[in-house]
């Protein structure tokens, strides 16, 4: 029995829209880290959006910007990603779960990789700044769910690559506007972020996938052995 236990988390009739996207993402990451390396002031495009200060938004705003932002904090990370996990396995879908783990992981360990190779910072030369971390974890569990959704709905090339490039947006608009409300990063980083994100989630999810696969079909060939060595 070499059959697929739970279905794909990357569903196949979105790999090919999903798969250009992701290189279209990355193409737009490594120009804006080239762009902005060793850059310690916003850019044309960052003063054309909002000049980042620390007091960009006031209350009641600043509070909603403060608790977009504590769920791309450690503690508020750990929390979300619980959640959603628990979600994937109350539905049965485990490598949704595992996505949720191994993907959010791969985004924040890329973007923080990107900051140490790019070098941009904000607010002193501690502060690395491109791209945005927080954005790019945010955006990666909203594609993760959106993933899930447009498989559980039983959704088309369309329709499902609509769902998850609108969940995305709507993740990464937040959160980086957040991130630029409260003066922790420009809006170009949350660009950064939010392709981040585009790019590590389809080539993650299809790696699942594929790992999926090879461990059920080894799991099947030992199966068929036992049975046909078991005496008669």
């Amino acid at each position: 029995m070499t059959g697929r236990p739970t279905p794909a988390v990357l569903p196949p009739s979105l790999r090919a829209r999903l798969g250009l996207v992701a290189a279209l993402a990355a193409l737009v990451v490594v120009v804006l880290g080239v762009l902005y390396a060793g850059h310690s002031r916003p850019g044309r495009v960052d003063r054309w959006i909002i000049p980042p200060t620390a007091d960009s938004v006031r209350p009641p705003w600043r509070h909603v910007a403060t608790a977009l932002d504590f769920l791309g904090e450690p503690a508020g990370s750990v929390l979300l990603v619980m959640v959603v996990v628990a979600g994937c396995l109350l539905l049965r879908r485990p490598r949704a779960a595992v996505l949720v783990v191994v993907g959010a992981a791969v985004a924040v360990g890329t973007a923080t990789l990107l900051k140490h190779l790019v070098g941009r910072t904000i607010h002193g030369a501690d502060n690395l700044s491109y791209p945005s971390g927080h954005t790019a974890f945010f955006t990666a569990l909203a594609l993760v769910v959106a993933l899930l959704a447009a498989d559980r709905l039983g959704l088309g090339r369309t329709a499902g690559t609509s769902l998850v490039l609108c969940a995305a947006l709507l993740a990464g608009a937040a959160m980086g506007w957040a991130e630029v409300a409260l003066g922790a990063h420009y809006p170009t980083d949350a660009l950064g972020g939010w392709c981040t994100a585009l790019a590590v989630i389809p080539a993650t999810a299809w790696l699942v996938d594929q790992t999926a696969d090879r461990m059920t079909a080894r799991s099947g060939d030992r199966t068929a052995g036992a049975g046909q060595r078991e005496p008669r």
